[in-house]
């Protein structure tokens, strides 16, 4: 039996800190872990700088309100959910994904938790647990389930390595010249083929 996990920014909705750094202005929180490996460092640094510009939730969840799932992904995750069982796992928020779940049909959603001060600062961010993606997938197997799993960024690696089928999605040039063993797909016709391909077998 599988189960078929996906990511979420990059791969149904577009990134949630880049629509947030165009809303602002500020360029440094363009960068995301298609960029920084390290998720730790990388959710520190915008911390910072949303400390440093006087920004918290509120404006987040104000610029996210306004993003819709990219074209065609609903359509795709309907279709998948028609023929496999699946779990989006996302290093992003509750308090960023609840909105755009909505949007998406309300599909299964594993991520993280932000810290946010009453004042609406956010002061820090609760990891549900280590290498979230990786060891989601290592657990889904231990209770007799296959994976398929697909992503874009360097976070996505590890449970693409560690599933039954894994394929790169809208990745960048960069991933998929140093993982070439992964198939690389651009579209969701094509991801979905490679889904079902994998289902058959």
């Amino acid at each position: 039996m599988y189960v078929t996990c996906l990511d979420l920014e990059g791969v149904l909705v577009p990134e949630i800190w880049i629509a947030f750094a165009e809303a602002t202005g500020i360029p440094e929180l363009k960068r995301t872990t298609r960029d920084e490996p390290d998720y730790d460092k990388l959710m520190k640094y915008r911390i910072d700088i949303l400390k440093e510009h006087g920004l918290g939730l509120k404006e987040i969840q104000d610029t996210i309100a306004t993003i819709d799932p990219l074209p065609g992904a609903k359509e795709f995750l309907d279709e998948l959910k028609s023929i496999t069982q699946v779990i989006i796992l996302s290093d992003t928020f509750t308090q960023f994904a609840t909105p755009l779940m909505k949007k998406l049909g309300w599909p299964t959603i594993f991520c993280n938790s932000l810290e946010v001060a009453d004042n609406g600062e956010i002061t820090g961010f609760k990891m549900r647990c280590d290498k979230g993606k990786l060891t989601t997938v290592k657990a889904l197997q231990s209770i007799g389930f296959d994976t398929i799993a697909s992503g874009d960024s360097f976070n996505d690696l590890g449970m693409i390595e560690a599933s039954k089928a894994g394929f790169l999605f809208r990745t960048t040039d960069q991933i998929k010249k140093d993982y070439p063993q992964f198939p690389a797909f651009e579209s969701y016709d094509e991801l979905l083929s490679a889904i079902k391909e994998q289902l058959a077998k």
